[in-house]
Order: C-alpha cells, then sequence, then structure tokens
C-alpha cells in the first residue's frame, strides 16, 4: 500500500511538473508575439548554427575578373568573406611597387559583391601574431589562398603557418589572366599604336566600319589586342555564376548606363554607385569590341567582351548588364528593358565622338523625353 502511495505521489508531482511547464511555454508565446516571437526564434537558430567566416588576402592590383572569381570562391567556402587588403609597403618588398596605389585597391575590393569585410594594410605573409589577431579579433575559422603558390623572397610559403594550424583552404586559380598578362596585353597595344599611326587614320577607320581587319606584323591591330592576346573562354556557366540573377521588380525604376569599362578601376566603381543610387535596379550595357576600337582606336580594347562584362557583373553596384550593347539607346531598347532612366558620364571617348553626339543631341534628347528622362553628365 506504502508503494502504491508513493508512485500515486510521483505521478502527481510529475503532472505538476508538466503543466508548470507548458503553462509557461504557453505565457512565453503570448508575451514573445508577432515579431517578438519569430525574433526570438531566428536568435535560437543563430544559436545553433555559427556563422563560418574565412578570410583571403591579396594585392589586388589592376584588379580584374580572376581577382573577383577567386573572392567569389573564397566566399562559396563560408557564410561571410574577410577581404585583407596587402599594404602598398608590403609589395614592394616582396614583388615590386603596385600599379595602382592603396585608397584604389580598397575601393575596388570593397566594391565586390561577395565581400563583407576589409581589412587594410594586410601583411604579405601570414605571420603568427597576424593569424592571432584573424582568428580572435575577426573570428576567423579559415584561410583561403589559389592554388597558385605563394612563396617570399626567403624561399618559404606564406601560408605555412595557417595549413600547419589546419585553418588553410585552397581555391583553383582563374585561368586566362592575371596582372602580368594584362600589363603583357598593354605594352603589346603600346607598340601596335605606334604602328597604326604611321597608316591613314581616316582609311583605317572606313576599314572598321565595314567590318575589315587591317593585317599589321604578327597579327592586325584591327581584331584588338585582346582578342588575340587573351586566352579566356566564356562559358554560360560563369556568367550565372557571376549574375544576381535577379530581374527588375514591377514598379522598380531602372537606370541604365553605357560603355566600354575597359581595365575595370576605381572611377568605374564610383560612376556605377551614383549611378544606382539614382533608381532601384542598375543596367550596365557592355559595348563589343568593335565599337570600343571604332572609337578609341584599333588599340582598343585591353580587356574583350566577355572579360569586361564579368567585371561589371562582379560590382555589387551592379544587377544586370547586357552584353554587347549598342552604341545609341533606342526607343524599342528603353521600352523592352522598360528603363526609366538613361545616365551618361563626363567623359566623352574622344573629339571626333563627342562632335558627333552633339551633332544628334538633340533628336537623341526628344526621343528619350517622349517616355522616358535622358540624363547628360556634360
Amino acid at each position: 500500500m506504502a508503494s502504491d502511495a508513493r508512485c500515486q505521489s510521483e505521478k502527481e508531482k510529475m503532472m505538476a511538473t508538466c503543466l508548470v511547464v507548458a503553462v509557461g511555454v504557453s505565457l512565453l508565446g503570448l508575451y514573445l508575439k508577432g515579431d517578438d516571437l519569430s525574433h526570438w526564434r531566428r536568435m535560437r537558430r543563430r544559436r545553433k548554427k555559427k556563422k563560418i567566416r574565412v578570410y583571403m588576402d591579396g594585392c589586388f592590383d589592376m584588379m580584374h575578373y580572376g581577382h573577383c572569381n577567386a573572392l567569389r570562391q573564397a566566399r562559396a567556402l563560408g557564410d561571410e568573406l574577410v577581404v585583407g587588403v596587402v599594404s602598398d609597403a608590403e609589395i614592394i618588398a616582396n614583388k615590386g611597387p603596385p600599379v595602382t596605389p592603396m585608397h584604389e585597391r580598397m575601393i575596388m575590393v570593397k566594391a565586390i559583391k561577395w565581400v563583407d569585410e576589409v581589412i587594410p594594410d594586410a601583411p604579405y605573409a601570414i605571420t603568427e601574431g597576424f593569424m592571432k589577431k584573424l582568428f580572435e579579433e575577426y573570428n576567423i575559422d579559415y584561410i583561403i589562398h589559389g592554388d597558385d603558390p605563394c612563396v617570399l623572397p626567403d624561399g618559404t610559403d606564406a601560408y605555412a603557418l595557417a595549413k600547419k594550424a589546419g585553418r588553410y583552404k585552397q581555391i583553383k586559380r582563374t585561368e586566362g589572366v592575371s596582372s602580368t598578362d594584362i600589363v603583357g596585353r598593354m605594352l603589346l597595344c603600346t607598340r601596335e599604336r605606334s604602328i597604326i599611326d604611321s597608316h591613314n587614320h581616316s582609311s583605317l577607320q572606313r576599314q572598321f566600319s565595314h567590318g575589315h581587319s587591317p593585317k599589321i606584323e604578327d597579327g592586325g591591330p584591327g581584331t584588338g589586342a585582346s582578342t588575340r592576346v587573351s586566352h579566356f573562354l566564356p562559358t554560360s556557366r560563369r556568367i550565372v555564376q557571376f549574375s544576381n540573377g535577379k530581374g527588375p521588380g514591377p514598379q522598380a525604376r531602372v537606370v541604365y548606363i553605357d560603355g566600354a569599362f575597359d581595365l575595370f578601376h576605381a572611377g568605374h566603381v564610383e560612376i556605377l554607385r551614383v549611378a544606382r543610387g539614382l533608381g532601384d535596379f542598375l543596367l550596365v550595357g557592355i559595348h563589343n569590341d568593335h565599337t570600343v576600337s571604332a572609337k578609341r582606336g584599333a588599340h582598343h580594347p585591353i580587356m574583350n567582351l566577355h572579360e569586361r562584362s564579368l567585371s561589371v557583373l562582379a560590382c555589387r553596384y551592379v544587377d544586370e548588364v547586357i552584353i554587347g550593347a549598342p552604341s545609341e539607346v533606342s526607343k524599342d531598347m528603353i521600352t523592352t528593358f522598360n528603363i526609366s532612366l538613361v545616365v551618361h558620364g563626363t567623359v566623352a571617348e574622344n573629339v571626333e565622338y563627342e562632335k558627333k553626339r552633339n551633332e544628334t543631341k538633340g533628336e537623341s534628347e526628344k526621343r528619350y523625353y517622349e517616355d522616358k528622362t535622358y540624363v547628360s553628365g556634360d
């Protein structure tokens, strides 16, 4: 009998405990209504899953789509990407003077849409002290670098300590482009330009306008240096990887700006930032190689159409690009893409182009004003 009484007492205690818990949960649910309850649930999920923070550093000199693809791959290995931009002094000590200064390289890296945080004046090599700072102050889980070797002047691996700590991950280097390669293209174009200057310019322009490519020495400058030098093979998959994959909303204010965007630099970033601030969706037209050559000269562009498109797509201010956009914005184009605002910069391609644009400016503005707004930077 005593045993039965104890069992009954324990059951009653358990039921009372369950009842108290149930009431407590109910009261908590009543207290945490709407947004408060959603926030509480989100906080619980965050506690369960810690965000993985990864770090990647680099010089990012003469930044190109290869750098952008490296940052994209690094970001895919974690939830947040922190990027260290190596100081000018460190680059000079280990590689030689950079082409672009520190503040411009910072602008470029901050503009890449896969970057969450930037550390200026990062060391060229991962030292023990800096690695400790990354782990403790920046909460870095892994240090990322490409599969190309990074060797210090003394012959040691710049990432040896990170590898030893078991906190190192590697990504694939983007083939077909490098800062050294781009400098080579520029030098080749300089040589070709001197050859072109010895020919009749108007004659060359006529050949370009009819689709002919004059041949000089090992290759005609009319083909554009980039088409001979570049080893980049564009694929639909790479375009998709760089794309946001989203179109403008039904009520979005679409802003359009076009240009060559050759050797994508800090000035390009700034004008795209300003343009994006004028609306909800920024559409960028990238002129094809033939159009750029006709406007800027046979030695341009340095980077080909698809290379330039990827550099622009990687910019956080850009929502979509038109690959091979026409040099003139037609009424049909405005209607097709539902463009609300057309933006142009203040720098003309050349004197001849500026003269031609001024001649047709009145007619063009009249066409733009029929449905939309045209803004000129002049």
